[in-house]
C-alpha cells in the first residue's frame, strides 16, 4: 500500500537553456549538466537554484543513442550512431575545453601516451575511441572505481579505470579492456555496474550477479572465447523458432518466475567470463555468484498487447559506510567501502526495489497511479514521471543501510523505523509532455514535450514477447524538432526544510489517526538519516542543521511511542535516548492534565522512565517531577514504587509523599519485604529512628537479605561512575554490621555487584582511602571464604587476608571495628582455616601479654597457613615485616617453612630462638620419612649446644633426654651406639642403652 501526502519536496524550478531539443542527458558531478543534441553535447553549470549557465560545448561523431557520466575520473561516455554504426566515445578532461573550436586529442583505448606530449594532454580534452567487436547497446559506470561496463548483444565488456603516469607531475586518464562477460539467451536493453555488482535487464527479464575475485575458483575464468552450448539456450532457440510457426490466433507466454541467490543459476541464462587484462591488474574477476533473476509476464487481459509493456529503469544505488552520525569523518572516493546496495527496476504500472548485498530480498513495491515512463532512484526519494506528473516517493534505503551498519540496532539504545514500513509519494506535481528524467546533487532534471496530437503506434504481433531477444534494442529515431520543448531543472528543497514541513504536517494526525502520526514522523527521520549517510556531500553547517534535526525527529518519534497506545510503545525508551533529551526534559513534555478525574500513563512512557530510573543516570529530578513520577508508578505499575524509590535520580523525593504512596501498597495487599525496606529506608531519611527499627524488626534478617537482593540500589548506587554508599547502609554499619556484610555477599553471590565493587563500596563506607583496609572489609572477606563463593579467586583472596593480617601483626595495628568472626568461628566453619598445630601454643605462650585482637590476627593468620587451600609459596615473600624476633613472627615463619617441608630450617630456627618449643615441634613434624632427622640433626644439635653451656642449658638438657628417648626407641642397639656423641658421659647414656637393649626382649 502507498501513502498519500501533499507535501512540498520540489522548491524552484529553471529552464536550461538549450538551442536544440535535447536527445539524451545527464548529470556530471555536482554542478554540471550535459545535454546531448545531434552532434553536439552542451555543458551547462548548475550553481545554486536560479543560476544555469553554458560551460562549454564539444562535438560529437554522430547522434548520441546513450550518454553516462562518472564522477570517478570525472569523464563522460557515450554511444554514437553514424551512418547506421555505433561508436563508443569517452571524453576526458573536458573541463579544459575553452571553445567550441578548441583542440581535441583523440586517441585508441590502451595508446600509450609520450612524454613529449604531456603538456598538450594537460590543457585540452581528449576523446578516447573504444572499438568493440559488436555494436554498443547500453553503457554503465562504476560510481566508486569509475570502471565501464558496456552492454552488447551477446555480451558485456568491462573496461578498467587506469592512469598513465607521464611523469611525476602528470598522469593521464585511460582505459583497459580487462574482462569479457559472455551473457546468453538475454539481450541486454539496460545494464547497471557497482563494484563488482552487475544487473542486466531485457524487455521482461532482470538478472543480478556478482563479480568475485576469489581465487579459488579460477577455473570459472575461460582466456579464450568459445561459442555456448548451453542445452537450455538451445530448447530455447528451438521454442523460438517453433513459435515463429504459430498461428496468430494463439499466443504462447512464459510463466512469472523469481529466484533469489543460487537458484537463480536456473534461469537458463549462461553467464561466463573471459579475462583480457594484463595479468599484473590489481583486481581481477575470476568467478560470477548469481544473486537474483526475475521474469516477468506480458499482461495477455486485453486482446491485444502494448508494444510499452516493459522494464524499464534499471538502477544500482550503492550507499556506503559512514560511521557515527555525529563522526566528522568525510569519505573520499577512494575511501568509500560499500555498506549496502539496492536495485531499482520497474514496469509501467508497478516499482520494484531489491537490497542485494548480503542477502537478496525484495524491500519495496511501488504501486503508480498512472503508467509511467521513466524513475530515478536516490538515497532519500524515487522520483517518476507519467506523461503529465512528476512523482516523489519515499524509500527504505537508509533504514535497511543502518541495519547494515549495526545489525543491533534495534536496541534500548538505538532504533530506525523498519524496512517494511509501507512507502509513500510525497507528491504528485503536474508536468505537461513529460519524457525523460535524471538527477544529480539535489536537482531533477526533466524533457518536457507537448505534443500537439497523439499518432498512434503501429503494434507488433503479440508472440514478440515470446523470444529474450528482441529484433533491436536500438531506441527509434527521434522525429523532427517541434516547439513545445522545455528541459526543466526542478531544484528538490533541502531535507532540514522538507523534514519541517512533515513533523508540521504530523501534528494533524496526534490525536485523530495514531498509525499515520507515527508513519509520517519515521517518513521524517529516515529523510534527514539518509541525508546524514551523504555526509561527504555536506557543508559543516549544513551537517550540524541535520544533526540537530535527527536529535529533533527522535524525540518526536519518542513522544508518539510514549503517548500512544501502540503494540511497539517500548521504541519510546531509544528514540528518547537518540535525541539527547534528559530525563526531565521528556517529562516535562508530558500532559499532565486530568479530565475525568482518572490519569491514564500508557505503556512507553512508564518503560521509558521505568528503565531510566533503572539504569542509574547521573541526572536528579526535582522534587516536583519526582513527585508526579511516584504517583504515575502507583496509578500504572504500583509493584515497581519501591524500586523508582530507590534510583538515585529520585534523591529529592520528599520522604513523606514516598511513605505515603508505600502505605497504600501495604493497604491494597502489595506488601512486601522490599515495601519494609523501602520504608526504613524513607524513615532514615525523615530522621525517625524509631519506625525504621520497627519496620526493620518486621522482616527476619534472612528476609532482609533477600530485599537487598531484589533491590541492591537500598545499600549501593552509582553516581559519576563512582560507588555511593547510601544513607542506609551508613546506617547498618553502626548499628547491623553483620547484615550488612551478609547482604553484600548475597550481592555478590547474585551477580548483582562485582568484587572490586564491593572493596571499593566498604572502603567508601568506612572513610577509608588508598592502602588502607577497614576491618569490615576484611570481615566481608572472611566471610567470602566461608561462603565459598564460585566466581572468588581463592589465591586472590588469601592473598587480601594474609596481607592485612601481616601489616596489622608488624604494626601492632588493632582492627578500627570489632571483627565479625574469631579464629574459632573461621576454624570451625569454613574448611579453608585449619587447625593450628599444637606446638604453636608453646612457641606463643611467651607472648601473653599481647592484647587480644593481636592474638586474634595471629590465631587467624595460623590458621589459615595450616589450613589444605593455601599457596605458602606465594606469601614468603611478604613475611618480611614479621620479624622472627617475635613469637608472632617465628610461629608464622615455621609454620610457613614446615607446609614446604624445610624441616632442618625450622629445627635451627627453634633451636636458636625457642628450645621450649623444640621437642613438642619434634614429635608433631617429624614422622614416617622425617623421623631420621631426631638423630641426623636434632641429636648432635643438642649435644653440641650442651657442651657450650649457657643460660638455656637446662633446656637443651632436657631436650636432650626427651631426644634420647625416642632415638633409643627408634633405633637398633647397633645404630643408637654408633649415632651417640664419642666424647659422651657413659653414665648417661647408659639407661638409654640398657632400654634399647632390652626392647627387642620386651617386644
Amino acid at each position: 500500500m502507498v501513502q498519500l501526502y501533499n507535501l512540498h519536496p520540489f522548491g524552484s524550478q529553471q529552464v536550461v537553456p538549450c538551442k536544440l531539443e535535447p536527445e539524451r542527458f545527464c548529470g556530471g558531478g555536482r554542478d554540471t549538466l550535459f545535454v546531448a543534441a545531434g552532434c553536439k553535447v552542451e555543458a551547462f553549470t548548475v550553481v545554486g537554484q536560479e543560476l544555469c549557465q553554458p560551460r562549454c560545448v564539444f562535438s560529437t561523431l554522430g547522434r548520441v543513442l546513450r550518454l553516462a557520466y562518472s564522477e570517478a575520473g570525472d569523464y563522460l561516455v557515450a554511444i554514437e550512431e553514424k551512418n547506421r554504426a555505433t561508436f563508443l566515445r569517452a571524453y576526458v578532461n573536458w573541463r579544459s575545453k575553452r571553445t567550441e573550436n578548441s583542440r581535441v586529442c583523440i586517441r585508441m583505448v590502451g595508446h600509450d601516451v609520450e612524454a613529449p606530449f604531456s603538456e598538450t594532454f594537460r590543457d585540452q580534452m581528449s576523446i578516447v575511441e573504444m572499438p568493440l567487436s559488436e555494436a554498443p547497446l547500453c553503457i554503465s559506470c562504476c560510481p566508486v572505481k569509475g570502471d565501464l561496463l558496456v552492454g552488447c548483444s551477446s555480451n558485456l565488456v568491462l573496461f578498467s579505470l587506469k592512469y598513465q603516469v607521464i611523469n611525476e607531475e602528470f598522469s593521464v586518464l585511460d582505459f583497459e579492456r580487462s574482462l569479457v562477460i559472455h551473457v546468453d539467451n538475454i539481450t541486454p536493453a539496460e545494464i547497471s555496474f557497482c563494484v563488482g555488482y552487475v544487473a542486466v535487464m531485457s524487455e521482461l527479464e532482470v538478472l543480478i550477479v556478482k563479480l568475485e575475485s576469489d581465487p579459488r575458483n579460477r577455473e570459472s575464468v575461460n582466456h579464450h572465447p568459445r561459442k555456448t552450448t548451453n542445452p537450455m539456450k538451445q530448447a530455447e532457440d528451438t521454442s523460438n523458432d517453433t513459435s515463429q510457426l504459430e498461428s496468430d490466433d494463439f499466443v504462447i507466454c512464459q510463466k512469472p518466475m523469481e529466484l533469489l541467490g543460487e537458484k537463480s543459476k536456473q534461469s537458463g541464462i549462461s553467464v561466463t567470463l573471459e579475462s583480457t587484462g594484463l595479468a599484473d591488474e590489481k583486481i581481477k574477476y575470476f568467478h560470477v555468484r548469481h544473486l537474483l533473476y526475475r521474469r516477468f509476464a506480458p499482461d495477455i487481459s486485453s486482446c491485444l498487447l502494448s508494444d510499452d509493456v516493459r522494464l524499464h529503469s534499471l538502477q544500482l544505488l550503492p550507499i556506503f559506510q559512514t560511521g557515527s552520525l555525529t563522526s566528522d569523518r568525510k569519505n573520499s572516493s577512494q575511501e568509500k567501502v560499500l555498506l549496502s546496495l539496492f536495485c531499482f527496476f520497474s514496469l509501467p504500472h508497478v516499482g520494484y526495489l531489491y537490497m542485494v548485498v548480503k542477502s537478496v530480498e525484495l524491500m519495496s513495491v511501488y504501486q503508480y497511479p498512472e503508467k509511467s515512463q521513466q524513475a530515478v532512484l536516490t538515497p532519500q526519494f524515487l522520483h517518476v514521471i507519467t506523461s503529465n506528473s512528476l512523482q516523489c516517493y519515499t524509500v527504505r534505503c537508509s533504514a535497511a543501510a543502518a541495519r547494515e551498519e549495526d545489525p543491533y540496532v534495534d536496541t534500548t539504545l538505538k532504533a530506525c523505523p523498519p524496512v517494511s514500513m509501507d512507502v509513500c509519494a510525497l507528491r504528485i506535481q503536474l508536468f505537461i509532455g513529460l519524457k525523460a528524467i535524471c538527477h544529480f546533487k539535489n536537482h531533477v532534471v526533466l524533457l518536457t514535450k507537448a505534443d500537439p496530437e497523439t499518432v498512434p503506434e503501429r503494434r507488433e504481433s503479440p508472440k514478440r514477447f515470446l523470444s529474450r531477444k528482441s529484433t533491436s534494442v536500438n531506441p527509434k529515431t527521434p522525429p523532427v524538432a517541434e516547439a513545445g520543448w522545455n528541459l526543466y531543472i526542478v531544484n528538490t528543497i533541502s531535507p532540514v526544510q522538507l523534514y519541517k514541513e512533515m513533523v508540521d504536517y504530523s501534528n494533524a494526525y496526534k490525536t485523530a489517526k495514531t498509525q499515520s502520526c507515527i508513519h509520517l514522523l519515521s517518513e521524517a527521520h529516515l529523510l534527514v538519516r539518509a541525508a546524514l549517510m551523504d555526509a561527504s556531500q555536506l557543508e559543516p553547517g549544513e551537517k550540524a542543521e541535520l544533526l540537530e534535526a535527527f536529535k529533533e525527529s527522535c524525540g518526536h518519534l519518542g513522544d508518539c511511542y510514549s503517548r500512544l497506545e501502540t503494540q511497539h510503545s517500548h521504541l519510546a525508551l531509544p528514540y528518547y535516548k537518540m535525541s539527547g533529551l534528559s530525563m526531565a526534559e521528556v517529562l516535562a513534555r508530558v500532559d499532565w492534565a486530568v479530565e475525568d478525574g482518572s490519569q491514564k500513563y500508557e505503556r512507553g512512557l512508564i518503560f521509558y522512565i521505568n528503565h531510566s530510573l533503572c539504569e542509574n543516570l547521573d541526572e536528579e529530578l526535582s522534587e516536583e517531577l519526582s513527585a508526579k513520577v511516584v504517583q504515575m508508578f502507583y496509578v500504572a505499575e504500583p509493584k515497581q514504587l519501591p524500586h523508582i524509590l530507590c534510583s538515585p535520580s529520585m534523591k529529592n523525593i520528599d520522604p513523606s509523599t514516598a511513605l505515603r504512596y508505600l502505605r497504600k501498597l501495604d493497604a491494597s495487599g502489595l506488601s512486601s519485604v522490599l515495601v519494609t525496606l523501602a520504608k526504613a529506608a524513607m524513615a532514615l531519611k525523615m530522621g525517625d529512628v524509631d519506625m525504621h527499627r520497627n519496620e526493620m524488626q518486621s522482616r527476619s534478617e534472612m528476609k532482609l537479605v533477600c530485599g537487598f537482593i531484589l533491590e541492591p540500589r537500598l545499600l549501593i548506587q552509582q553516581r559519576k561512575g563512582q560507588v555511593v554508599p547510601t544513607e542506609f547502609a551508613v546506617h547498618l554499619k553502626e548499628t547491623q554490621p553483620g547484615l550488612l556484610v551478609a547482604s553484600v555477599l548475597a550481592l555478590q553471590k547474585n551477580n548483582k555487584i562485582g568484587i572490586e565493587e564491593a572493596d571499593a563500596f566498604f572502603k567508601v563506607l568506612c572513610g577509608k582511602d588508598g592502602d588502607t583496609i577497614p576491618q569490615l572489609l576484611v570481615d566481608f572477606w572472611e566471610a567470602q571464604l566461608v561462603a565459598c563463593l564460585p566466581d572468588v579467586v581463592l589465591q586472590e583472596l588469601f592473598f587480601k587476608l594474609t596481607s592485612q593480617y601481616i601489616w596489622r601483626l608488624s604494626k601492632r595495628q588493632p582492627p578500627d571495628t570489632t571483627p565479625l568472626r574469631t579464629s574459632e568461628d573461621l576454624i570451625n566453619t569454613c574448611s579453608h582455616f585449619g587447625l593450628i598445630n599444637p606446638w604453636v601454643n608453646v612457641l606463643i605462650s611467651s607472648e601473653s601479654s599481647a592484647d587480644k585482637n593481636y592474638m586474634e590476627d595471629l590465631s587467624k593468620l595460623q590458621s589459615l597457613v595450616c589450613g589444605p587451600s593455601f599457596d605458602i609459596a606465594s606469601v614468603i615473600p611478604f613475611l618480611e615485616p614479621l620479624s622472627e624476633e617475635t613469637a608472632a613472627g617465628l610461629s608464622v615463619h615455621v609454620l610457613c617453612h614446615t607446609r614446604l617441608r624445610a624441616y632442618e630450617q625450622c629445627l635451627d630456627s627453634l633451636l636458636e630462638r625457642c628450645p621450649e618449643a623444640l621437642i613438642p615441634y619434634a614429635s608433631h613434624e617429624l614422622k614416617e620419612e622425617n623421623r631420621t632427622l631426631w638423630w641426623k640433626k636434632l641429636l648432635p644439635e643438642l649435644c653440641q649446644r650442651i657442651k657450650c653451656g649457657g643460660e638455656k642449658y637446662q633446656l637443651y638438657l632436657s631436650s636432650l633426654k626427651e631426644t634420647l628417648s625416642v632415638v633409643a626407641m627408634e633405633l637398633e642397639l647397633r645404630d643408637f651406639l654408633n649415632v651417640l656423641p664419642e666424647d659422651g658421659t657413659a653414665a648417661f647414656f647408659l639407661p638409654y642403652l640398657l632400654y634399647c637393649s632390652r626392647k627387642k626382649s620386651l617386644t
